[in-house]
């Protein structure tokens, strides 16, 4: 099992800029896929941004030139910087974790609420 705990949301202006975080804890995956995906009230989950264990790195269009994916393997940690945010950005973030051998193992965090005022 693999335990996500993420941190950082909140309420911003819009322009504004917010830094999550997800701290990943128990089973350890040599090949992983790390992510951030948002839903908004009425929509459907949608992904933000993934980095896979080789570090490759993945983005909505929506939110290419604005957000940046990183993570700290030391600490088994996974940040999102969100900069220039916009009220369309208003969502909960959802921190996910693939684990990938002989079948892909899948978790989720709880969310975290980011709120983007005009």
């Amino acid at each position: 099992q693999v335990q996500l705990v993420e941190s950082g949301g909140g309420l911003v202006q819009s322009g504004g800029s917010l830094r999550l975080s997800c701290a990943a804890s128990g089973r350890i995956f040599s090949s992983y896929v790390m992510g951030w995906y948002r839903q908004a009230p009425g929509k459907q989950r949608e992904l933000v941004a993934i980095v896979n264990s080789g570090g490759v790195t993945n983005y909505a269009d929506s939110v290419k030139g604005r957000f940046t994916i990183s993570r700290d393997n030391a600490k088994s940690t996974m940040f999102l910087q969100m900069n220039s945010l916009k009220p369309e950005d208003t969502a909960v973030y959802y921190c996910n974790y693939k684990g990938i051998e002989s079948m892909v193992y899948d978790y989720w965090g709880q969310g975290t609420q980011v709120t983007v005022s005009s």
